[in-house]
């Protein structure tokens, strides 16, 4: 039976609010969990982590060779589990010579058949990168944390993509390192971008320690109340189950117009 293959991109409106981390342990948890084939892609050309954060030091073949034509998106793919995959971008300034951003699309195509999911970690915020990994996507998942600024920042991010990237559908957020002392509630943020929280993920010392041991959460600590939030997450992924039980409006509309 021929793969499916759903390419999401996980976005935020600004650096700082825990986009890739989101990213690997939603990779991690569909692949340990669900026995998913994952692809995840570092598409934050000029400062990639990703490489860096799953202890992926080796990789003479990055997503910047792919980039420029001179490798496939298979020849830069490196296992790092049982069905998940890794395509680093390079850490070497000198190689964003020559790279063409706006090329993704086209280079993802030969993933298509092939696996369930490609998760592109887009740059933070809506420049040159971020706009081709919406080009490139089906989906959109955001991140961000519970603070107006952030917020406000997704909700540009979610008028340009109904005015720019009609194709790719924002299918929710993830409120990640909430705690109590967070601005926003759940129901205010849903109220102002009119999209549902899919799932929060609370602020846990577990995540830098993971960091620390170069490997997801979901795979150093997967019992811990922050690894099953990232399962939780990716069962609705699966399911594709999001709800938005609450009435909305767009009550911030005339606000963020002023910025």
């Amino acid at each position: 039976m021929k793969i499916m293959t759903r390419v999401i991109s996980i976005v935020s409106g600004k650096g700082g609010v825990g986009k890739t981390t989101v990213c690997i342990n939603l990779a991690a948890a569909l692949s340990l969990k669900f026995q998913k084939k994952v692809m995840v892609i570092d598409c934050n050309i000029t400062t990639s982590h990703i490489g860096l954060y799953l202890g992926m030091y080796y990789h003479p073949i990055t997503f910047n060779q792919v980039l420029k034509g001179e490798a496939s998106v298979m020849d830069a793919a490196y296992e790092y589990m049982d069905n998940l995959m890794v395509i680093p971008s390079s850490l070497s300034v000198k190689d964003l010579k020559g790279v063409d951003i706006g090329m993704i699309k086209n280079r993802i195509k030969e993933l298509y058949g092939k696996v369930d999911f490609v998760l592109l970690d887009s740059a933070p915020g809506l420049g040159r990168e971020a706009s081709a990994v919406l080009r490139a996507s089906d989906e959109v998942l955001f991140v961000t944390n519970s603070y107006l600024s952030s917020v406000i920042d997704i909700l540009r991010c979610k008028e340009t993509i109904r005015s720019d990237f009609m194709n790719t559908e924002p299918i929710g957020i993830v409120l990640n390192m909430s705690s109590r002392k967070d601005e926003l509630r759940k129901d205010d943020i849903e109220e102002m971008l009119n999209l549902p929280v899919i799932e929060i993920v609370p602020l846990d010392k577990k995540i830098p320690k993971s960091l620390v041991l170069k490997k997801p959460v979901v795979v150093s600590n997967p019992s811990s109340r922050v690894g099953k939030r990232f399962y939780r997450l990716a069962k609705k992924i699966v399911e594709k189950d999001y709800k938005l039980e609450k009435g909305f409006f767009d009550k911030f509309k005339d606000v963020v117009g002023t910025f």
